[in-house]
């Protein structure tokens, strides 16, 4: 028997997708995707689709903690409110400071900027958020008044022209990547254009693709923005009714990028391209531009996007179906948090510190004893402030910034210096939590009640259908009970996730009149009495929800009308920026960081499915064959990637689709899952100047070749415990943990250290073979006739295949098996069960697998490999590589 299922809202992008959360009397779950919800009717990505595969308790964060100790719920809470206390009045509000999350709910982010920005009366509240998408928010603010993202999924339909910016959407937001894959299949006419130094999957469905130097945008759209001048492509009826600053922003543009060809020079791209791309925007109406971290993470970041958003505002393609400029967010509730004043220079309802009217009206609004005064501390000067001990109390929520915050090695620094350091999350060990001196446990996904806005302005709901595990509670409720021991009760008795919802959705619409100034962008007033079961039953909707408009919104600004003191929108003249740094004889690489198509930001819940491990299972440097050669690194070589801030080790990936002079390496991986491998230990802590977000795609490095005495790699049932090991990555299979290792020095004895690193106290059968002359070790340990663990080391990288014996961990060994281990590949005559490196996650199908269907059946289109092995038929992220396999 199944309960009825719930819908929800996927916890990875903020594409904001619907799923459907079925669970067993077993207590089994489910997940589907919802074809009723508008942002993906029925698709998920393969993240999405394996959620089920990250709901286990192992490595849950159960009960609370201080100093390392268990402690009860009242124990915890007293100490954190008496820490704050303390700290507020030895050093005054400033001195405590909240660093929290786009993986919080809407309802928790309230409560938290509430308490912060209210109640405590500073305002060193920031978000991880301000990692993705604040030069966007900064950008808006600045061309239209307000932070507000004009248009809907529905416009990927109906664009003639996508220009995709910054963004590699197959693999970030695979979803609304197949919705304009499909969009581009229904009229072939539909022109998309990816503009990106790397040649990344997305660049599969683009008619142009045009690889510019790093850093580059702004000087592109600034020559659009020339060009549309010169070629008729300037909406004068537009300009003039709507918008200001066009003089300044054009000769702006002229001064930088005057011609085709100065733009070629400057971007490193053909003047054909650069004339192809021009043409086909300024006789293309509808046009959609989607950017994402590619623009935003950047010293000038506030800059691109407006870049963008001018030649927009300049032909007057916004606030109409099938066209604008669209930024499409990392987090599921990255737009939440901007809602309710998530960023240290914001208030809730997008109103704004510096404004007296602003803090005026929400300190009535609130009650509130106090109200912040002035903007607050970014993320990185915030854990400057740390560093320099002028922030003694910490409390960070949901997030993990010892590795996601650039200059990674100087914030954990920080954190191990703060007097007070308070983390509440669902997970129990993470390169953060090390630092703290309280964990509180907190819900996960699936066991607590809230809201989450996707990128199109979407609210949609987050439900239970899972029992909170230990003593963990929602985020919203651990911070509301620490108020209340800060005195503070009588403005934080919430019962209820609904309640602090109506309180959020009152306050967007307090005392909004009908003066220029009194107008909010965001405002969902309309939602201010919904009751309990109304708001169990919320639908997702778009804001504004007003008594105007009950149904919400799906496109802004359709009437001309920006939130600017004149209502009319903003030009803003651009002088376009080299990075910060961008250029060091010492180290000649550029390093650009992102996002794998499998795994998720810190890895802490895509790193428990075995389908998303075996995509990508370890740290890559991706490099262009020329740079590759220089420091002699073939392809799974490992190389240190080296800058002035810090060093990693990651394997070599080769290939041509990687600029010249640049190397990409994932973001993802931390202590937790490999040793010497953290990439944002690298990354320069430069930072926009307006936005404050740093510059993730920018860092001088150079990389090295790095030869290890020996490499290895081993399969276990259980973790190993690798103190000594020089280089390690852990992956999660089926039945066992993948570890790859490499050591600097030899050990004494290869069995003994074998035995050790597998905790062999005799049980079992224990089979191994030594090549003295050829520094090749080979160990295997069975239990029960059942493959415990192996491990294969070598003087070089070339070691067997993985797959052969991984898949022998789920069954029991045949005698031709047992005596084929040590060779790691199957006998003569024995079958192989080697499916190959997972291509497809969604139905976990190999490279092996693919290829011999491929040959054995003739199969001549992706659309016949879906049919055969459901390959490609899910999200869609794979159908590049299934091309290449065809190919």
């Amino acid at each position: 028997m199944i309960d009825p299922p719930v819908k929800t809202t996927c916890p990875y992008c903020g594409v904001g997708c619907g799923i459907l959360a079925l669970r067993a009397n077993d207590g089994q779950v489910e997940i589907r995707g919802d074809p009723d919800h508008p942002a993906n009717y029925g698709r998920l990505c393969s993240k999405g689709v394996t959620l089920a595969e990250t709901l286990d308790l192992q490595g849950r964060l159960l009960y609370p903690e201080i100093l390392g100790k268990r402690a009860t719920w009242d124990q915890a809470l007293d100490h954190v409110a008496q820490g704050f206390l303390r700290v507020m009045r030895e050093h005054g509000p400033d001195a405590v400071a909240f660093y929290v999350s786009g993986q919080l709910l809407t309802e928790d982010y309230y409560v938290a900027n509430k308490l912060m920005k209210g109640f405590i009366g500073g305002a060193n509240i920031d978000t991880n958020s301000r990692l993705c998408m604040a030069s966007s928010v900064a950008g808006h603010k600045r061309a239209f008044g307000s932070d507000t993202v004009p248009g809907c999924y529905q416009d990927f339909d109906l664009a003639e022209l996508i220009v995709l910016v910054g963004s590699n959407t197959a693999w970030c937001h695979p979803v609304l990547f197949q919705r304009l894959a499909e969009a581009k299949k229904n009229n072939p006419e539909r022109k998309i254009v990816v503009i990106d130094p790397r040649r990344t999957v997305t660049c599969e469905i683009a008619d142009l693709h045009l690889a510019l130097r790093p850093g580059s945008d702004a000087a592109l759209f600034n020559g659009l923005l020339y060009y549309l001048s010169c070629y008729g492509g300037v909406n004068f009826d537009f300009l003039e009714a709507h918008t200001e600053g066009y003089t300044e922003a054009l000769r702006a543009a002229r001064a930088s990028s005057p011609s085709i060809p100065a733009v070629a020079k400057y971007c490193g791209l053909s003047t054909d391209k650069v004339a192809q791309f021009f043409q086909l925007f300024t006789r293309t109406e509808k046009t959609l531009t989607v950017y994402s971290q590619g623009i935003n993470q950047s010293s000038s970041g506030t800059d691109k996007v407006n870049a963008i958003i001018n030649c927009h505002l300049v032909t007057g393609r916004i606030g109409r179906p099938g066209m604008g400029p669209f930024s499409v967010t990392g987090q599921p509730n990255a737009m939440g948090g901007r809602e309710v004043g998530g960023l240290a220079n914001q208030l809730a309802a997008h109103m704004e510190i510096d404004n007296p009217e602003h803090r005026a009206r929400v300190q009535r609004f609130w009650q509130a004893p106090h109200i912040a005064s002035r903007p607050g501390l970014k993320a990185v000067d915030l854990f400057r402030a740390v560093e320099a001990g002028r922030i003694k109390a910490l409390w960070i929520m949901a997030t993990n910034p010892a590795v996601s915050l650039p200059d990674a090695g100087r914030v954990s620094a920080a954190l191990e210096r703060c007097d007070l350091v308070v983390v509440s999350d669902c997970v129990r060990n993470t390169d953060t939590n090390r630092f703290a001196h309280v964990l509180l446990p907190a819900s996960a996904w699936g066991e607590k009640e809230g809201t989450v806005t996707n990128s199109e302005r979407r609210i949609s709901r987050s439900r239970v259908f899972l029992p909170a595990p230990g003593v963990a509670q929602p985020d919203w409720w651990i911070i509301a009970q620490v108020a209340q021991r800060m005195d503070f009760a009588a403005a934080f008795t919430y019962e209820s996730a609904a309640a602090i919802f109506r309180e959020h959705a009152a306050l967007s619409g307090f005392e909004t009149g009908n003066k220029q100034g009194d107008k909010r962008d965001f405002n969902i007033s309309g939602l201010a009495e919904v009751s309990d079961p109304a708001y169990e039953a919320l639908a997702p909707i778009q804001w504004p929800v007003t008594a105007e408009a009950p149904a919400g919104t799906s496109r802004m600004f359709m009437d001309g009308c920006f939130f600017t003191a004149s209502g009319k929108a903003r030009l803003a003249p651009i002088v376009p920026r080299r990075p910060a740094n961008a250029t060091d004889t010492d180290y000649p690489l550029v390093l650009n960081t992102g996002r794998v198509r499998d795994h998720w930001h810190t890895m802490t819940r895509t790193g428990k499915s075995p389908r998303l491990s075996a995509h990508d299972g370890e740290p890559y440097a991706e490099l262009h064959p020329d740079d590759a050669a220089i420091i002699g690194a073939q392809e799974q070589a490992l190389v240190r990637v080296i800058s002035r801030f810090g060093e990693m080790i990651a394997r070599a990936r080769v290939t041509p689709d990687q600029q010249r002079g640049s190397v990409f390496v994932p973001m993802h991986w931390n202590d937790q899952f490999a040793h010497r491998a953290k990439v944002d230990t690298l990354v320069n802590p430069v930072t926009d100047p307006i936005s404050g977000q740093p510059e993730s795609k920018h860092t001088p490095v150079r990389v090295e070749l790095y030869q290890p005495a020996w490499y290895g790699f081993a399969l276990a049932r259980r973790a190993l415990v690798l103190n000594d090991i020089d280089y390690w990555v852990v992956a999660a299979g089926n039945y066992f943990l993948r570890y790859e290792f490499a050591g600097e020095q030899l050990p004494p004895e290869w069995a003994a250290w074998a035995r050790g690193l597998f905790s062999a106290n005799g049980q079992g059968e224990w089979l191994d073979y030594l090549d003295t002359g050829g520094g090749r070790y080979r160990a295997v340990h069975i239990i029960d006739n059942r493959l415990d663990a192996c491990v294969f080391i070598a003087p070089t990288f070339a070691l067997p295949p993985r797959a052969w014996l991984a898949a022998l961990f789920g069954k029991e060994l045949t005698s031709s098996e047992r005596m084929s281990l040590l060779a790691g590949h199957p006998g003569q005559g024995q079958p192989d069960t080697d499916t190959g490196a997972i291509v497809c996650a969604c139905f976990a199908v190999g490279h092996h697998t693919l290829l011999a269907a491929i040959r054995q059946n003739r199969l001549r289109s992706t659309e016949e490999i879906g049919a055969l092995l459901k390959a490609g038929t899910n999200c869609g992220s794979c159908l590049p590589e299934l091309k290449a396999l065809l190919a």
